[in-house]
């Protein structure tokens, strides 16, 4: 078997399944048509495509109704929807000391616009919230609550549900960006309002599109206003789901090869206890700090890498000139979660597993990590 010496799916993650691309050229080269606009055969090829899909991404959530997932082509997108509209009238927002800069940066930008601000929950040294003290962080002007479910940084998985208990009534915006396709989500089950997710991380589908779930779609104003091919006979936007949120031609390609993806989950060449013993071995070498979850239990597929008093950018150049190793390196858009895990400024080199790695080559990563840190 060919090693797999791409560590860097979180950021996006490769291989996909081959039916992905597959797909995504039949609709190019064969299907073609439009989602919604018109009557024939390859245009209700399409929507049967579209909406199959919608109703795979619903089960997989554990959402009941599929209507109240609408497509987008990213999370970030997906959490701007929500922030944008939630937030036009200011208010205090609680968010996760892991958050990516998808939440960050448009809330400092809505603070400045509206008023309102941002405070961390109470949370463990590795950055997993503390769901005993959330009730006490809530107060008459808390109007949002916002959990990065798995961090892109250390791969530490929030407990959803138990925050969600403890928050009440106030809303619950999710970022499943890292988690979602690997992580198991029950929206309907731990009453979430609001999930942004991505196709092209752990669910092995291709960049573009992603979506966004919406328990209750009447409380959020859309971010764009346009054609839908419904109620075309009015200047508003349809009041109905999913219409209400999809202006535009979606990314019918990408939505092709995301059903793919969602039909075509490769079985995973490594176990669970494989992938502890790659983040113990590491741990275990001298002069080097492993950026994971405290308890394995709460661990995702992704953690990172850190030698104090040496730049990342050299272990990850040298992981990648000598040993063919590609990571990701820096802030990985998270300088919040490097400032709670005490690796601002410099960042970390980011170890980003997949279901087609095998312990042959948590291996090699180990044997090169050991063989490249500074004394």
């Amino acid at each position: 078997m060919k090693r797999n010496s791409y560590f860097d799916n979180a950021a996006t993650s490769f291989p996909k399944p081959p039916a992905v691309a597959a797909a995504m050229a039949h609709y190019l080269n064969e299907v073609g048509g439009s989602y919604g606009r018109s009557a024939y055969a390859r245009a209700f090829d399409v929507a049967r495509t579209v909406e199959k899909t919608r109703d795979l991404l619903a089960e997989r959530m554990g959402a009941r109704d599929a209507a109240q997932v609408v497509f987008a082509p990213n999370a970030t997108y997906a959490i701007n929807l929500v922030l944008r509209s939630v937030l036009r009238r200011g208010g205090r927002v609680l968010i996760s000391p892991l958050e990516h800069n998808a939440v960050t940066r448009p809330l400092a930008a809505l603070a400045s616009q509206y008023g309102g601000a941002f405070e961390l929950l109470p949370h463990r040294v590795d950055g997993r919230v503390d769901p005993n003290r959330v009730k006490e962080m809530v107060t008459s002007d808390t109007v949002l609550a916002i959990i990065n479910h798995q961090s892109n940084v250390n791969g530490v998985i929030q407990p959803l549900g138990e925050i969600k208990e403890q928050l009440g009534t106030v809303p619950l915006l999710v970022d499943a960006s890292q988690s979602f396709g690997s992580v198991p989500v029950r929206v309907d089950d731990w009453n979430i309002d609001f999930l942004a997710f991505t196709g092209h991380k752990a669910l092995l589908g291709p960049t573009g599109i992603g979506g966004l779930y919406l328990r209750n779609p009447a409380e959020v104003e859309p971010l764009v206003y346009g054609g839908t091919g419904s109620a075309s006979d009015s200047f508003e936007m349809p009041d109905f789901m999913p219409d209400r949120f999809e202006a535009g031609t979606p990314n019918i390609a990408g939505i092709y090869g995301l059903r793919a993806a969602l039909e075509e989950q490769p079985a995973c060449r490594h176990t669970r206890e494989e992938y502890q013993g790659f983040i113990e071995e590491l741990k275990g070498l001298p002069a080097l700090r492993v950026l994971c979850a405290e308890r394995f239990e709460d661990q995702g597929d992704v953690f990172s890498l850190f030698q104090p008093g040496c730049d990342p950018a050299t272990l990850g150049r040298t992981l990648f000139d000598t040993f063919g190793i590609e990571t990701r390196v820096g802030l990985h858009c998270a300088p919040l979660a490097h400032r709670t895990l005490g690796t601002f400024p410099s960042g970390a080199v980011r170890i980003g597993v997949s279901p087609f790695h095998s312990a042959d080559d948590f291996f090699h990563v180990t044997e090169a990590v050991r063989k490249s840190i500074q004394p």
